[in-house]
């Protein structure tokens, strides 16, 4: 398989594969437009403009490509995560994106997902895709495709930075000093908005990896460890340390993670541990000023980090496989797929594409491979309900931190209930 050029604009690459050498640019799927009614539809539930427009692009240049026509259909972010459960029952697309690992398995073993284990084998996939085939597979199938995924870290501005010579701390010390000195400069240390949840469930990722480990973290998400252990109990107590010496916004539970990036690019807050999207939610005049590194080194370990995967799926329940079987090999093409990887400012799930010239994603690329392994985030890796307990928690958690035992056992009772 030919790697796409370096600097390969989107009218090229659209241009050629939708040209008469299409049907071999995708494994001679392909066959010419004719006459005949064929058609899939797609919901898209990006939530970057570039991202939607590339993914029309790439419809278009598919129809013109097969004679298929395809409806993409537009749906935001947040409300995809709910209103996925009732689609895939009731009125199945041909194509949908969605999220690898925990939440794809969770609607795999429904059977709600198409079992595309033909495919992967037919276009050898799994020899681009490495280790992160794993996020897509289920008892040795898989049930997607991986697309593109965010190294989460620590995020500030070299601007912020050089006005109050700040310098990015290294281990748990140094971030106690940067805290300290945020603060004495009337920044917040740390920006979050857990209004959303999600935020927290993250930053209880990293604390976890580098308290306890990479394998620890996945025997807690795997529901073999208690949530009244010892080591979750570690991961708490540096939590409740920031939380008492002021690092996260005072009433982060009101702001969103857009808000929090607001503050980050006001200059009113020192880092944010979150992955190089916030970049959107910047000034234009900031966005060149935004780092990411990792978060700092707790205990004596290798370094772990959160990179979640999103993926690409065709629902059991859609009308026509076949035909969401060619756009999925048509969309996975490198030249095709180095679009949506550039527009969607992602590192690659597959391993044969050349690096993104975005100076960010280079830094997260570096990042991730000089890490030891990868967990995903928290609702990828566990149980959706567990996920959903544990999410709220943390949250309630940063607002009362004086709960925190009730938390804990509210957690493991859940963790119980669901793992035995």
């Amino acid at each position: 398989m030919n790697k796409p050029k370096t600097g390969m604009t989107r009218r090229t690459a659209l241009g050629t594969l939708a040209g008469a050498g299409a049907a071999a640019a995708f494994g001679g799927l392909a066959t010419p437009a004719i006459a005949q009614q064929r058609k899939i539809s797609i919901i898209n539930a990006d939530s970057a403009e570039a991202a939607r427009q590339v993914i029309g692009d790439i419809a278009k240049s598919f129809t013109a490509a097969t004679g298929i026509a395809v409806d993409v259909n537009i749906m935001d972010h947040e409300s995809n995560k709910t209103s996925i459960r009732n689609y895939l029952v009731t009125s199945a697309p041909e194509i949908c994106f969605w999220y690898s690992g925990e939440r794809m398995r969770a609607f795999a073993e429904k059977g709600l997902f198409e079992d595309i284990s033909d495919l992967v084998a037919e276009k050898g996939y799994a020899d681009i895709l490495g280790g992160t085939i794993g996020s897509v597979s289920l008892n040795g199938r898989q049930f997607g495709l991986p697309t593109v995924g965010r190294l989460w870290g620590t995020c500030y501005l070299t601007s912020t930075f050089d006005k109050y010579g700040l310098t990015m701390p290294e281990d748990w010390d140094g971030l106690m000093a940067f805290g300290e000195k945020a603060r004495d400069a009337g920044l917040t240390p740390l920006a979050m908005g857990t209004k959303e949840l999600w935020p927290a469930g993250g930053f209880f990722d990293i604390l976890n990896l580098r308290t306890n480990g990479l394998d620890a973290h996945l025997a807690l998400m795997d529901g073999k460890m208690s949530y009244l252990d010892s080591k979750v109990a570690a991961v708490f107590d540096h939590w409740q340390e920031l939380i008492e010496k002021g690092f996260f916004l005072a009433d982060h539970t009101s702001y969103g993670w857009s808000d929090a990036a607001t503050v980050l690019g006001r200059g009113e807050a020192g880092m944010m541990y979150l992955a190089s999207f916030i970049e959107r939610n910047l000034p234009e005049q900031e966005k060149s000023n935004l780092r990411l590194v990792a978060f700092p080194k707790i205990a004596d370990l290798p370094r772990f980090e959160d990179y979640s995967v999103d993926s690409i799926h065709i629902p059991a329940r859609a009308k026509n496989k076949d035909l969401a079987r060619e756009f999925l090999a048509y969309f996975y093409e490198p030249g095709v797929f180095t679009l949506y990887m550039n527009a969607r400012k992602s590192v690659p799930a597959r391993n044969d594409l050349p690096p993104s010239d975005d100076p960010l994603m280079k830094a997260e690329s570096e990042l991730l491979a000089a890490t030891a392994g990868t967990a995903q985030y928290y609702d990828r890796d566990t149980n959706p309900d567990m996920a959903q307990t544990g999410i709220k928690g943390f949250q309630e958690f940063m607002a009362f931190p004086d709960r925190r035992q009730q938390i804990l056992e509210r957690l493991e009772a859940t963790r119980k209930r669901i793992y035995g």
